[in-house]
């Protein structure tokens, strides 16, 4: 396993052995349920324990993950590292490039920072508009999402119709705690991002993650220029509304 300060301290992992087992039987069931489901993979801490428990049952779940043309090279990097260790492909998900074009060409490679709705739109572009289409025909998605992730996470349920895709979402981490996913990862030795061991709890683009401060909550890193209720790309739409 990776070393480093954040994957230091973790509890021993006998307290989460039912959470890992209640795991696993819940994605056998859910696949079972939805033979088309399919996981949306950041390839971030939590994402990282869903993706180990599918892999290693070899469960029926598409596994993707959004390439928005902007991620570090530490996470592409991991995605290579993830498919030579369990022998299996993870789909990449491209934007629209013409669309893209058309908005820096438009607004500048780095509008983002001048605006929340400028910052919105290149997220709908790289991210949510590549979701929509990757999820059309399907009947079910599953994320990593935890409920102490964020302020607009608190009430998250571990299942729920998705209004904004019109499918049912599901989070299977939702009650897990930072402690229970490291304790799993340290445990089964499952692959992650070094940023992680670099103060970066929560990582999405390039030019809109950093490091987090001692005392900041754990997505203060994503869009640190934005108010705290703001910090949802539109993935997630709904956390916004509960």
């Amino acid at each position: 396993m990776q070393t480093g300060s954040f994957g230091s301290g973790w509890p021993d992992v006998t307290t989460q052995t039912s959470k890992w087992t209640a795991l696993q039987a819940s994605l056998a069931d859910l696949s079972r349920k939805h033979p088309d489901a399919v996981f949306a993979s950041s390839m971030g801490l939590e994402d990282m324990v869903l993706a180990h428990a599918i892999f290693q049952q070899r469960l029926p779940i598409h596994v993707f993950t959004l390439d928005t043309g902007r991620l570090h090279a530490q996470t592409l990097d991991l995605i290579e590292r993830v498919e030579d260790r369990y022998g299996l492909r993870i789909e990449r998900v491209h934007p629209d490039a013409s669309a893209v074009q058309a908005h820096v060409d438009q607004h500048g490679a780095y509008a983002f920072y001048d605006s929340l709705e400028l910052r919105k739109a290149c997220c709908s572009l790289r991210k949510v508009q590549p979701l929509r289409r990757a999820l059309q025909g399907r009947s079910a998605w599953l994320t990593g999402q935890r409920r102490d992730q964020a302020l607009t996470r608190e009430a998250l349920p571990e299942a729920e119709y998705d209004t904004h895709f019109g499918l049912m979402k599901y989070n299977p981490l939702a009650s897990w705690s930072l402690e229970d996913i490291g304790a799993l990862i340290q445990a089964e030795d499952i692959p992650y991002n070094p940023l992680h061991d670099q103060g970066y709890p929560s990582i999405g683009c390039e030019p809109c993650t950093r490091a987090i401060r001692p005392g900041e909550d754990l997505r203060a890193g994503r869009w640190w220029w934005e108010q705290k209720l703001s910090k949802e790309c539109g993935l997630h739409a709904g956390n916004l509304k509960h």
